[in-house]
C-alpha cells in the first residue's frame, strides 16, 4: 500500500490556508458540505470554458461569498456583467441565500497546476501525442521562471493494451519539503481507449516564516 498525501493538504496551515472558509455543527456541517459541493459542481458546468482553477467559498449568516479563480475573466463576467449575473441567480437559487461573487484573474495561466493538467488532459482528447504535450507544458512553464516542473501521465497510453505511467520533469520539485510552494493539479481525459489521468506539480520557490519584529518595551523601574 502506497502512503501519499495530498500536496495541498499537507501544507495548511504552515503556508496554506483552506479554500472553504466556515464552521458548523453536527447536521448543519452535513448539509453546508453538500452545498459547497453543488456550488463547485455548478460553476465548474457553468462555466467549463473559462479557465477556472480554483474556487474559495466564505460564508456567513444568510450570505455566501465566492471567488472565483480564471485565467479568462471576460468570459466570467460577460458583456455587461450579464454571465455573473445569470450565474449569482442560480446560485441563489441553489442555496437559497444572498451570493457575493468576486473574479480574481489568473496572471499566468502557464504556471498553474490545474490549468496545465487540463490543457494536457484536452489535448489528449484531440488524439495529440502525450509525450508531445508534456514536454511543451513543461517547456512553457518554465520559461515563466518557475523553479520546477513535474508531470504524470496514467493510463492507455497511445492506446497500448495494458496501462502504464509516465513522467517529464525539469528542475526542483521537493514535494516532501514543507515550505516549498507547490501548487498541484489533477485533471481526466475521456479518451476512445478509457480514462487517461495527468498529475502535474508546479515548484515556485520556498515561503519562509516571517520573524516578527521585536518591539521595544518600557519597563517602569
Amino acid at each position: 500500500m502506497g502512503r501519499k498525501v495530498h500536496p495541498i493538504g499537507f501544507r495548511l496551515k504552515s503556508i496554506r490556508d483552506w479554500n472553504t472558509r466556515w464552521f458548523a455543527e453536527g447536521k448543519r456541517y452535513e448539509e453546508l458540505l453538500h452545498e459547497d459541493f453543488a456550488i463547485r459542481k455548478l460553476i465548474k458546468d457553468e462555466l467549463s470554458q473559462a479557465g477556472v482553477s480554483g474556487l474559495e467559498i466564505e460564508r456567513a449568516p444568510n450570505q455566501v461569498q465566492v471567488t472565483i479563480h480564471t485565467a479568462k475573466p471576460g468570459i466570467v463576467i460577460g458583456r455587461k456583467g450579464a454571465s455573473v449575473k445569470e450565474l449569482r441567480n442560480k446560485l441563489k437559487d441553489l442555496t437559497g441565500k444572498s451570493v457575493k461573487l468576486e473574479v480574481e484573474e489568473i496572471s499566468s495561466p502557464d504556471t498553474d497546476a490545474y490549468l496545465i493538467a487540463e490543457n494536457i488532459a484536452s489535448q489528449l482528447q484531440r488524439r495529440i501525442s502525450h509525450g508531445r504535450a508534456m514536454k511543451r507544458a513543461v517547456m512553457q512553464a518554465m520559461r515563466q521562471g518557475v523553479e520546477g516542473v513535474r508531470i504524470e501521465v496514467g493510463g492507455r497510453l497511445g492506446g497500448s493494451e495494458m496501462a502504464r505511467k509516465e513522467k517529464v520533469w525539469d528542475g526542483r520539485v521537493p514535494r516532501n519539503t514543507i515550505r516549498a510552494d507547490l501548487d498541484y493539479g489533477f485533471a481526466e481525459a475521456l479518451t476512445t481507449f478509457g480514462q487517461i489521468g495527468v498529475k502535474v506539480w508546479v515548484y515556485k520557490g520556498e515561503i519562509l516564516p516571517q520573524k516578527s519584529e521585536a518591539t521595544d518595551v518600557y519597563i517602569s523601574e
